[in-house]
């Protein structure tokens, strides 16, 4: 049986004439450029399928970035969310510091007599005794704390130190029920008796007369009477006045201007004449609350 090779020329003058016509080709193509619109008619016959046969690579490489992006974002995702988480706990301690700044700020600008001098101390523990009113400060003997000190906060009187220990001090607070403090109007300048009754928001003036001059609203501060507490600081505002012809006496209740519930920072006053060294009450121990 006879194929199609073994009709004709030769092979190898087939592969002469077929080197010839495409050296003819070659030349007429580079100095004639005469096949310019038939590659680009070619070309664009074969650039779908070019298209065509680089779909799969495109593919691929664009399942690789979208894979690749995926994960770089939750990469990111979760570097941002721990951030965030950080940053978010640095910032509650940036407002807690502030919060106690502007506190000591307030605190140490409190008016305070030419000749008293003042020391901030910290609240360490309150007394968990429901009949009593009493916390437990950070300053002690060794600090020059002595009985009956005036202790204050950014806004009133707080109360006066009952014991002190070595590294730490008892304090009483005006709203304890066997405290009582002299104070005056700053109105009109009318002496009174102020006394806890056991809670933080309330005190009591005692024994007012029906005919006295005294309204809701007035300020009442420290008289400096019973050389306890300096002359002058803010000590409660009258929130109710209630005069019952019934009674001997007008029913006064005022609201303390320091804030008894919320303590944190306080300061410690000393006059001029006030003891440098504690009294004979004096404890070496530390106080704690349950004592």
């Amino acid at each position: 049986m006879d194929t199609i090779f073994s009709r004709g020329p030769s092979l190898n003058n087939r592969l002469a004439l077929a080197l010839a016509l495409s050296v003819l080709l070659i030349f007429t193509d580079h100095k004639l450029d005469a096949f310019q619109s038939t590659r680009v008619y070619l070309n664009s016959i074969m650039s779908p399928l070019q298209y065509l046969a680089n779909l799969p690579s495109v593919m691929l490489n664009f399942s690789a970035q979208r894979f690749t992006s995926h994960q770089s974002l939750v990469a990111e995702n979760n570097r941002l969310t721990d951030q965030n988480l950080k940053m978010s706990e640095r910032l509650q301690q940036f407002e807690v510091l502030q919060a106690e700044n502007a506190q000591l700020r307030k605190l140490l600008d409190v008016p305070v007599e030419p000749k008293v001098h003042k020391m901030v101390a910290e609240l360490m523990a309150v007394d968990n005794n429901p009949f009593s009113q009493q916390i437990v400060i950070n300053k002690g003997a060794i600090d020059g704390v002595y009985l009956s000190q005036s202790i204050l906060d950014d806004r009133g009187v707080v109360g006066q130190v009952m014991e002190v220990g070595s590294t730490n001090s008892r304090v009483m607070l005006i709203s304890d029920v066997t405290h009582a403090i002299p104070v005056r109007a700053v109105r009109n300048n009318i002496r009174y008796i102020v006394s806890g009754n056991g809670a933080l928001d309330e005190l009591y003036l005692e024994h007012v007369p029906h005919s006295v001059d005294i309204q809701k609203g007035d300020m009442l501060i420290s008289s400096g009477l019973g050389d306890v507490f300096p002359e002058g600081y803010p000590v409660a505002r009258v929130e109710s006045v209630l005069r019952d012809e019934s009674r001997p006496f007008a029913t006064v209740k005022a609201r303390p201007l320091a804030r008894l519930d919320r303590l944190k920072y306080l300061l410690l006053l000393w006059p001029d004449d006030a003891p440098r060294q504690p009294a004979n009450k004096t404890t070496n121990k530390p106080l704690t609350p349950q004592e």
